[in-house]
């Protein structure tokens, strides 16, 4: 008799499980980078290649893994990202991988390209007791007035915070998607976008015209005056445009480089990180992603000056393989193997991983305590 298929034990299984699950084109969509995926594997690399430098002996009673996020107690640094399409993974979409940050007391930022409308993920979280941010992830359109329809419905829905991507002017070059495209109708117009104006024709022919509607620093203005709600941007890697993100005010910024679907050979965030966190001080919030798949990942990036981390592949393997309970288990693995990790390197809270806990850091820079 052939044994019952065992729980998945690291999110490596539930990836393996996922990719078992998935047909080659949804494969595609939700594991694919641009062009040879060096980004793509290069994120998750940059992590492992990262060592720490444990202590021993130290007092860990009271030990937690709480932090603090734009002005909220969290238990824990752990936010879903934005991830679109989620249905192509589990019927329910969305609306389960938000249930189950809301049960997990993760955050959560829901796709401008969710499946699901915003106001019933909204209606959904809210309603849970303990749960974490409630985030809306804005991909901007070319038309200013849809552009602020959807703020004001985000807020009216109970968002607390509007998150823009700065990242994708242009997809990138989604060769894996090529080579096994979604059939006809699985990739319709998210419901958020079901009736955004088509952008006006432009005059030139670079990338068909539409940089020529990408949004710059004078629409991140414009956007932080109509509404009420913080305004982070997502997507940013050089340290100089972080100066800039500080110097308008922006609540804080998602150092990412689109989880490697968008410029292929694109610096690693584990890179970047260190670099913007110098460059902006202590009092930006800083939030990473790309390529977080252990808790010791999450344990590296708190060192390099995170306040806290997104995961979103993940979340996808997870939804596929349980639906909402899938993705609580993706987050309740990575917490507790991030805690495990804490007590194994002399971590009482997050407050004490600091660059002195990565051995590359602490050995070159004398930082050793």
């Amino acid at each position: 008799m052939k044994s019952p298929t065992p729980t998945p034990a690291t999110l490596g299984d539930y990836a393996e499980a996922a990719r078992h699950a998935l047909d080659d084109a949804a494969w595609a969509f939700f594991e694919g980078g641009a062009a040879d995926e060096i980004t793509l594997r290069e994120n998750i690399a940059a992590w492992q290649r990262l060592s720490l430098w444990p202590r021993v002996l130290r007092p860990l009673a009271g030990g937690h893994t709480r932090v603090t996020l734009a002005g909220r107690e969290l238990a824990h640094p752990i936010l879903l990202a934005p991830v679109a399409h989620q249905k192509l993974a589990h019927p329910d979409g969305e609306w389960a991988s938000a249930l189950a940050a809301a049960a997990q007391g993760a955050g959560y930022v829901l796709s401008t390209q969710s499946d699901v409308p915003m106001e019933s993920i909204a209606q959904a979280v809210l309603a849970e007791a303990g749960c974490g941010p409630l985030w809306f992830q804005l991909y901007w359109q070319a038309d200013r007035g849809f552009n602020h329809a959807l703020v004001q419905r985000a807020e009216a829905a109970g968002f607390e915070a509007i998150v823009l991507t700065a990242d994708a002017p242009v997809q990138g070059v989604r060769e894996r998607e090529w080579r096994h495209p979604l059939p006809p109708g699985a990739s319709a117009p998210a419901v958020h976008l079901q009736h955004a104006p088509a952008a006006p024709p432009a005059p030139d022919t670079y990338c068909a015209g539409v940089p020529a509607h990408a949004p710059t620093w004078d629409d991140v203005a414009w956007l932080q005056a109509q509404t009420r709600l913080p305004v982070w941007l997502k997507g940013v890697l050089h340290p100089q445009d972080a100066r800039q993100v500080q110097s308008m005010g922006v609540a804080g910024l998602i150092v990412s480089n689109h989880g490697g679907r968008t410029l292929d050979t694109a610096v690693v965030t584990a890179h970047a990180l260190p670099l913007i966190r110098a460059a902006v001080g202590e009092a930006l919030p800083l939030i990473v992603d790309g390529g977080i798949r252990r808790g010791t990942d999450v344990l590296k990036a708190m060192a390099l000056g995170a306040n806290a981390v997104l995961i979103g592949r993940p979340l996808v393997y997870g939804l596929v393989s349980g639906g909402a309970l899938g993705v609580a288990r993706v987050i309740r693995l990575l917490r507790d193997e991030l805690e495990m990790a804490m007590a194994l390197t002399g971590c009482r809270t997050l407050a004490d991983a600091g660059p002195a806990l990565l051995a590359a850091n602490g050995a070159a820079t004398g930082t050793v305590k």
